[in-house]
């Protein structure tokens, strides 16, 4: 097949080169950043695309976004995110409307290379592969996304006023509700985001946590 690299670090971007020249395949062009990613993917149309998420300028997530845009140009893309992070936001909008012809495998979790090729493989033929960790990770951040749109429209103000460190006191000056009226809507933010009493946690901290994404 014809297959286009994207990694930033030069060493394992050359050792994906020769192993998937000694598989056979033909490497049209490795590059080390996501902007590259998009003009050589137009220019060569490549069978696969096997992208890390982290590289310059930022070293954060371009590699991934750069995977989603040309995913959503061209949904027949089949794409294989190797790296060492999980990105759940990006990994969602990747596999949210069609997930055939997508992989996403963990550099430390790789322990064989005939599983990278056999991956690499399913990608092409337009199935998934997808480590358990991944998938863990998108089921977490799914539950906690659902759990947080459950909340309602006052319950998500309080919880933001929250975020930014206000008292139960401040919130109702500020939202000009009882301070009995907030505190309410805190215990329903507990219950909402199955966040029990506990004397090892502060639900507090957990819950803007959870708003935050973090």
């Amino acid at each position: 097949m014809r297959i286009v690299i994207a990694e930033d670090t030069a060493i394992l971007r050359a050792g994906l080169v020769a192993l998937l020249e000694d598989e056979g395949h033909a490497v049209v062009a490795a590059v080390a950043d996501g902007d590259a990613l998009r003009v050589v993917v137009r220019e060569h149309r490549p069978d696969v695309v096997i992208s890390d998420i982290r590289m310059p300028p930022t070293h954060t997530d371009e590699g991934l976004r750069a995977v989603v845009e040309l995913r959503a140009a061209d949904p027949e893309l089949r794409v294989l995110i190797f790296s060492q992070y999980v990105e759940t936001q990006y990994a969602s909008r990747l596999l949210a409307h069609n997930s055939a012809g997508v992989g996403y495998l963990l550099k430390e979790r790789v322990l064989d290379v005939k599983d990278f090729t056999d991956a690499l493989d399913r990608v092409a033929a337009g199935g998934t592969a997808l480590d358990p960790e991944v998938v863990g990770q998108l089921m977490g951040a799914s539950a906690t996304r659902m759990s947080i749109e459950a909340l309602s429209p006052r319950e998500r103000e309080v919880l933001g006023l929250m975020a930014e460190g206000r008292s139960n006191g401040a919130i109702a000056t500020r939202l000009f509700v009882s301070e009995r009226a907030v505190e309410k809507h805190v215990a329903n933010i507990f219950t909402k985001l199955a966040l029990p009493v506990s004397a090892a946690d502060h639900r507090r901290v957990l819950a803007v946590l959870r708003y935050l994404g973090v």
